[in-house]
């Protein structure tokens, strides 16, 4: 046994997923099969979470990891009713049942289906994390490079242990109520919500807009020469298209 590892630790398990490929292939995961995610493995994943760069090495994330407790089944709750108000309002305002939207098969449509049945389940999800921003000073845009690479840390180590998950921001709803359950003090605030699970569905190569709608030299709108997607890339029709000036 190392000496230096405390008698109850572990080594991190072994990964068997190659960096590129999980950075090419982390879905963003919301159907979970119904089972707990192992302690050591969520041990592995705040692990991988905690090692993310912030600025000046400050480490102002932190993170509650909600199971299956009462305040967990609480908290999970109270961001459900927040899910449902979200996207209700956003299913009406940008007209998921209407236009392609009214074919079954419409990827539009098939996003529809998926989110509702997410929001709808949102109570069952098997673990829920709270990533938590804690300010040292006043209010600052940069805030989120402290952040969200932690967050992604966590997304890309739950990729590579076989399991999935999604941010989110339903929490704004109930922000209030969920800071007094979880005793959250006015110095911290919830940065988003993670949901982790095993996959239902499975993870995979996603699709994006080419890489020429989306990198640019050193002119506004103009894609370097080497800004070409690998062979085999499939792209997505989702966001906006890319527009001339």
């Amino acid at each position: 046994m190392n000496p230096a590892l405390p008698p109850d630790s572990a080594p991190l398990a072994a990964d068997t997923l190659g960096l590129l490929e999980g950075l090419t292939t982390t879905r963003a995961i919301r159907r979970y099969r119904p089972e707990t995610i192992p302690e050591a493995a969520l041990r592995d994943i705040l692990f991988a979470a905690t090692r993310a760069p912030s600025g000046s090495n400050r480490q102002p994330f932190r993170f509650m990891v909600l199971n299956h407790g009462d305040k967990a089944q609480q908290a999970k709750a109270l961001i459900a009713k927040g899910a449902r108000a979200v996207w209700d309002a956003k299913r009406e305002n940008d007209q998921y049942d209407k236009g392609s939207g009214a074919n079954p098969d419409s990827p539009k449509s098939r996003m529809a289906r998926v989110m509702q049945a997410y929001v709808d389940n949102f109570e069952q999800v098997p673990c829920l994390v709270l990533p938590i921003f804690v300010t040292y000073r006043a209010p600052n845009p940069l805030e989120g490079a402290s952040m969200y690479p932690a967050v992604q840390n966590l997304l890309l180590a739950a990729r590579a242990l076989g399991y999935g998950g999604v941010i989110t921001g339903f929490h704004g709803a109930v922000d209030a109520e969920l800071r007094a359950l979880l005793g959250i003090p006015d110095t911290a605030r919830i940065a988003c919500t993670v949901t982790l699970g095993r996959p239902e569905g499975h993870h995979g190569p996603v699709r994006r807009r080419p890489m020429q709608e989306l990198v640019f030299g050193d002119t506004w709108d103009e894609a370097p020469a080497w800004a070409i997607d690998p062979p085999g890339t499939r792209f997505t029709q989702a966001g906006p298209p890319k527009t001339k000036r």
